[in-house]
Formats: structure tokens, sequence, C-alpha cells
């Protein structure tokens, strides 16, 4: 069904998913390659309605299973939208965040069935994998202290956020293969190496070959 290659960043709020993704889309970019850098939630018009709509404090107490359902709305149309044109005319798509957030933090983090929750995204991305997920990994405290005005999943407390951090770890370890897990506070230019080195042999042009 797609013929690019898909990557996402992964990881708690505040670990540097952003920072990382842009310079591994710059980087693929000065190979020659298409690159599609987006995010979730939020990236197509109807995905930023949703994004207020699960993040804006104003909003108050969201029953978990409405967050969850206008997650998975959001992903289907960040799928439908952005992701699968892309993919099928040969880009790689750079993705901050994807399916493991919601599994995340929704799953494990709102103490929803976790089953349940994955059926759901999985349908609603029609069942479309990443070729590689990073997960920059960061005690939640210490990634949350460096955002002053919090949204509304960001301020939701402790326990979510260390549950949503354990079941990025145990997704990344039931599938090693397709997973990068890499400390978050390791400096910025040597997490950047590290990526490089992962995702050069995913590159179709073997003349594609890893900086110094």
């Amino acid at each position: 069904m797609a013929e690019g290659i898909f990557i996402v960043f992964e990881g708690g709020d505040g670990v540097g998913k952003s920072t990382q993704a842009r310079k591994l889309a710059d980087w693929v970019s000065s190979k020659g390659r298409e690159v599609v850098l987006t995010f979730e939630p939020g990236d197509t018009p109807i995905g930023a309605k949703l994004r207020g709509l699960v993040l804006d404090p104003a909003w108050g107490d969201v029953a978990p299973r409405a967050e969850a359902l206008m997650y998975a709305a959001d992903k289907a149309q960040h799928v439908h939208e952005v992701v699968l044109p892309a993919l099928q005319r040969g880009a790689v798509v750079i993705s901050d965040r994807y399916v493991d957030s919601m599994l995340a933090y929704q799953g494990a983090g709102r103490v929803l069935e976790p089953d349940r929750v994955e059926q759901m995204a999985r349908w609603a991305t029609q069942d479309l994998l990443p070729d590689l997920t990073v997960l920059l990994d960061l005690d939640p405290d210490r990634g949350l202290a460096t955002i002053a005005e919090k949204d509304r999943l960001e301020g939701a407390g402790a326990d979510l956020h260390a549950r949503a951090r354990q079941f990025f770890l145990d997704l990344a370890a039931r599938d090693p293969e397709h997973y990068l897990v890499l400390p978050a506070r390791t400096g910025i230019k040597h997490l950047a190496q590290q990526i490089r080195d992962r995702v050069a042999p995913l590159l179709s042009d073997p003349s594609d070959t890893v900086e110094p």
C-alpha cells in the first residue's frame, strides 16, 4: 500500500522529538529524497480543530473515551490526507507522534483497555505501521519541567505520564527490530547521528551513506 519510508518519533513531552525530527528531515532531504515532515495531533485542517478540543485546558473534564475517539479521528484524517499520499509517491514521511502515543496516553495513561484502544487506532490508520519508530526516553518530570504553559494532557498528572512512559518502553521491547530507543538527554548532535545511523539503511538509494 505504501512505497515510501515512514519514520515516527515518539516519547514523552519535552524530550526533543520535534528537534530530532527536523534534523533528520534536513539530512534525508540533503540525500535527494522528498521529505514530508508532519505531526500529530493537528496537521490537517480537521486535525487542527480536534487538537484544540483534546488539548485546550478550558474544556475541563473530557471523558477518556471521548478523548481517545478524537485522537483516532485525527489519525484517520492525517493518514488519509498527509501520510498515505506522500508514501504512495515514494516520499520519506517523518512524523512527530503517531499511534504509539495514543496507546500510551489514552490506553495506559487514561487506564482504558489497551487492546480496545489499539484496535481502534489500527482501524483508524488502516493498519499502517512505521518502518522505524525512534523512542526518545526520559523521566517525565524532567521533560515536563521544561514546559512553562502546559496543555490539558501535559498537565494531567505525574501518574499518567509515568504509565505512558512505561508503555512506550513496553511497545519498543515487543518489536525491537522496528524501534530505536535512545536516552533523550545525551546531546542533540549525538542523538542525531545515532538516528542517522539507523535510518541510512532504510533509504532505498544504495549510495546513501552516513556522515562522519
